[in-house]
This record gives C-alpha cells, structure tokens and sequence, in this order.
C-alpha cells in the first residue's frame, strides 16, 4: 500500500491502542491468554482437518445478506475476501487490492492483484469488483446489507486492473466497509449462475472453497489448492453446530473437535487447568443489549424504556452470571473502538425512579411482557436474572427462548416484545454500529430490530459518516449516543470479549474483534 489518508491510518492506530486498553480494563489477563492460544506456526505442520465447534449455525452465507456472527465468520478471510482486510493490530492492509489512494473526498482508486481467479475459474479483475458492488446495490436483489453501500455513486472501471470508487458525499467509513465481510468480491460467473441462491454456492477467491452445508450440522471448507497466496496450511475446515456448551467442550477435551467457540465464562477455569486445552481470550468490538420494541405499547413510550433502564443492575449482571468478564456497557459503542466516549451517560440504577416513572406513564402496578432470546446459556442466565429484577417495580418477564436462527427472524420481523442480543461489529468503525442499530433505514432485518426513529440521531448519523475529521467526528457520535441512551430503544449491557477452548495442539488460531475465528496461521501438531 502506497498511500492512504491520514486521517485513516489514525483511525487504525487508535482502534489498536483502544482494544489493547480494553483488553486490560476488564481487569483480566486477555492479552497473555489471546497469546497463549495464538501461539505461533513454526512448531506445528501443514495439512489435517481443522473442526471448530461452535453454538449456532449460520442462516446465510451470502455476504450480502449477512445478519449474524455464526455466518460471516465461515466465509470472512476464508471463502470471501476483500479488497482490502483488517490485520490483529487493527489495521488495514492490502488483499484483492495490491495498494489504494484517495484522489480527493469524493474519489478512492484501487490497484488490483493481478493473476487471481475465484473458485469457479472466472478471472477477479475490475469489472468483478463492478459487478459485486452493483449486486448489492441493485434494489431487485433486496439485499439488508444495502444501507453500507448508499455512499458509493459509482464504481468506474479505468483498466482491468484499476477501479475508482466515485462517492456520493465524503464517506469515511469506507475502507472499513471494504474489509467487512459485506464487502467481500464476488465472481460475477457465480452472481449470474446462482442469483439469490449464491448463499447454497459461495464462490469467492479465498484460501479455502465451500464443499457443503448440512443445515443444523456442519458446514465444510477445503483447500485452494489454486490460492494466489500459495497453499494454504489445512487440508480441510468444519464448522459443527453443537448447541450444547458442555458437549462443545467436551469435544475439545476427547480431541474429537480442536476449538470450541462461545465458551460459557464458568468454564475459563476447567479450561486453564485442563492438561490437553488452552484458553482463547480476545477484546471484542461487541457489545451485549437488552431492545424494546418501540413500534410496540407499551415500549413506545420513553418512560417505560427508561423505567426498565433504571431497573437493571449491570453490575450485579457482569460479577453474577460473566464471572466478570466484560465490564458494564454505557454506549452501543465499545472501548475498542473509534467513536468510544466515556463522557456517555448511562441511565442509573433506581428501582424507585423506575416506579416513578411507570406510574407517569400510565402503569402504576406495572405489566407483563415477554423477552425473547437464543439457547445461550449466559443469556438465559441474565434473562433470569432480568425477570427478578423487573419484578420490584411489577413488570412480569417471561422468557422466549428459540434456536438462533428463529430468534433472528422473529427480532428482525419486529415480533418481540423486548429482546436480548449482542452486536459484533464487522469493521472497527462507529458507523456499522451506529446505522445498523439506530438509524430508520435500518429496521428489521439490518439490525434496528427496536424499530427506533429519531430523525435528529438519523441526522447526526448521516454526519458522522461523512465528516474526515476524527475528532470532530467522535464529537458528533458522543451526541448521537447520548441520546440514544437517554431515550434507551437499546439498554447495552456488557462490553464483552470473545472465549474459545483451543486443543494445545493446535496453534495460530485467534478471534478478531469483530467475533470471527482466524485460521490463516493455523498449525497441527
């Protein structure tokens, strides 16, 4: 890479500073953990079949259609790449793109690599770059991931290995988009052959090609043996759906699978004392909430948000249910990442302003309601724990656990009362938070599964998207945020971090900030 902005090679360093800072701040060892699992690929060797473990199944593998953690992971850096990629110290580095520019604040050129081919045979030059972009953004093929792409008015081939991203208006999350899994290039070969069912066919240019998917078992990747980036070290990749926490662990133990993802924070010390498991610890860029639905009585009014607000005890959450791991959460925004505030206000824990303020609102002895959720243990936990404490100022929680996949549905269709989620950013930036969870563009499917609407947060959000400046630019999400919190359609919860049991046999594996599972570097012994 030749040349970037300025001002993005400081959004990359201070993302790095901030999640090494988060790292410490939970006030547990994670970087000495993250390293240990890390490791290194020199003692292991190439070949073998890497088996991951994992809670949830993905519910799609079209990178324009990605609305959850379990999916983009499979694909991300494996099947799909970008133009360019985030690396462990959150910067952003060359990968279908040898080198990039801005021309000025409405032009960005990219240098293309030359001699790669995507899975099918077809060639990955600047018209499949063209090609992938208009996908998306073509209103036909209904994409929720569209919302990312609105900045960009044009993508100009100038050669066969040159493209110009033409901008509507100055659009600093850009290359952040570029190195999520949403902007991963697609073969154009693959976009006409498959259509809508491109999820079933996954055709990207990574190191490793989809072999199949058996809905509610596995999903299975095998080498590129083709790989412009030389060959890849595993022979074979499977991910397996095991939504029970203590078989995914147990797997571990037996050797049958080499890493169990999502593991529960009461089984951090079972793993560091186990002889043949070493504990994955990393700084996420995700955050753990509690939504209202605000298209919904009584949740449409801002009092019985807030009442709820002043009700919930995070700190009593994070020791009781996370073994404190994490710390309590005042922002959809996390320490690792820029646009973090501390300046945010959080709204306090009051039982009797909570009282006070339902009876304001009309429901002096309160009412009932339910919160849907996934089958995640911590979750259900904190659910429980969030039934007792709604229960002083007379609100009567019931739980709604469903598979994962239905969660999302139902949360997506706006047919949840309250719901508990996290959000895992995919790009470092405030933006994928910011417009995926509060703007109005972004109801349903998304990620604004609160259904909120604000035309003035709206605002603020369309400028901090298009302001070069980063200070002036955290200055515009501190706003946003504030507001957010105060009028709560999300009461975050938990600054979380991502934990996986790894066999030690087994090295090179991390977890990026953004909860996808890296095995670039992966080794078995």
């Amino acid at each position: 890479m030749k040349k970037k902005s300025f001002y993005h090679t400081l959004i990359a360093m201070t993302i790095a500073v901030s999640a090494a800072l988060a790292g410490c701040s939970s006030g547990q060892d994670a970087s000495s953990s993250a390293g240990q699992a890390g490791g290194t690929a020199e003692a292991g060797k190439t070949g073998g079949t890497l088996v991951i473990a994992r809670l949830s199944d993905a519910n799609n593998l079209d990178p324009h259609f990605l609305s959850q953690i379990p999916s983009a992971a499979i694909v991300h850096h494996k099947v799909y790449e970008g133009l360019v990629r985030m690396d462990k110290e959150s910067k952003y580095v060359p990968s279908l793109a040898s080198e990039w520019k801005q021309v000025d604040d409405l032009t960005w050129e990219f240098k293309l690599r030359q001699g790669v081919t995507f899975h099918d045979g077809a060639p990955f030059n600047a018209e499949a770059v063209k090609a992938t972009i208009a996908r998306v953004q073509d209103p036909a093929v209904g994409s929720s991931r569209i919302n990312m792409f609105e900045a960009i008015k044009e993508v100009k081939v100038v050669d066969e290995y040159t493209v110009q991203f033409l901008l509507n208006y100055p659009y600093a999350p850009l290359l952040s988009v570029l190195a999520s899994a949403e902007g991963s290039i697609i073969s154009p070969k693959a976009i006409e052959q498959y259509g809508k069912d491109l999820s079933k066919h996954p055709t990207g240019t990574g190191p490793y090609k989809f072999e199949k998917w058996t809905p509610g078992q596995e999903v299975v990747l095998v080498r590129n043996d083709s790989y412009y980036g030389g060959t890849p070290n595993l022979d074979k990749v499977v991910f397996k759906t095991v939504p029970e926490d203590t078989t995914r662990l147990a797997m571990v133990e037996t050797g049958e699978v080499q890493v169990a993802e999502n593991l529960p924070v009461t089984d951090i010390d079972r793993v560091q004392n186990s002889p043949s498991m070493q504990l994955g610890r990393y700084p996420g860029f995700s955050v753990d909430h509690i939504g209202l639905n605000t298209k919904k009585k009584p949740f449409d009014d801002v009092r019985v948000r807030q009442a709820i607000a002043h009700a919930i005890d995070k700190k009593t959450i994070i020791e009781g249910v996370y073994n404190n791991v994490g710390t309590p959460a005042h922002s959809s925004i996390t320490p690792a990442m820029v646009g973090y505030s501390p300046n945010v206000k959080d709204i306090p824990y009051d039982v009797e302003k909570a009282k006070q303020l339902l009876a304001e609102a009309g429901y002096p002895n309160g009412f009932k309601a339910k919160i849907a959720l996934n089958d995640n243990k911590a979750r259900i936990s904190v659910a429980e724990v969030l039934q007792q404490q709604l229960k002083p100022i007379g609100i009567d929680l019931q739980l709604d656990v469903m598979e994962f996949g239905a969660y999302i549905d139902a949360a997506s269709k706006g047919e949840t009362d309250l719901f508990m989620s996290g959000w895992g950013n995919a790009t470092g930036d405030p933006d994928y938070n910011q417009a995926n969870l509060y703007h109005s563009k972004a109801h349903g499917a998304p990620g604004n599964h609160s259904f909120y609407n604000n035309p003035e947060v709206d605002k603020l959000i369309d400028e901090g998207r298009r302001e070069p400046d980063a200070e002036k630019r955290k200055q515009i999400y501190e706003k946003a945020q504030q507001i957010e919190m105060n009028e709560a359609p999300l009461i975050p919860f938990r600054f979380s971090e991502n934990l996986a049991a790894i066999q030690k046999n087994v090295q090179g594996v991390w977890i990026s900030p953004a909860g996808h599972i890296e095995i670039d570097e992966v080794t078995i012994q």
